[in-house]
């Protein structure tokens, strides 16, 4: 049978998560080290991103700003199909056709 244990407090943890530094009482800590560890500076947790990263980042918002559609392309074949004028390369397409085939392999 379980015993209860009592005394404890449920609202917070008992002992700060590995490699925290926030959370629990240190005992050993002197009251400058302590004022210093309740500063607002000190008090969360922080991340430092590398320049490839921000690198990153940006491309990511670029390419999230870039329409998916080529509006003007797909206008001037729209024009083309409706004068009549649109070309149809069957070489190229060919071409095309064979390759994607080849990679399906």
């Amino acid at each position: 049978m379980p015993a209860k244990i009592s005394g404890y407090s449920t609202s917070g943890p008992l002992a700060p998560s590995k490699g925290s530094s926030t959370g629990g009482v240190a005992a050993d800590k002197t009251p400058a080290d302590a004022a210093a560890a309740s500063s607002p500076a000190q008090t969360g947790d922080h991340v430092t991103l590398t320049t490839s990263a921000r690198s990153l980042q940006k491309l990511s918002d670029v390419i999230a700003q870039t329409p998916v559609v080529n509006t003007s392309k797909v206008s001037s074949i729209k024009q083309a199909l409706a004068n009549g004028t649109y070309q149809v390369d069957s070489a190229s397409v060919a071409d095309k056709l064979i390759q994607f085939e080849s990679g399906l392999k």
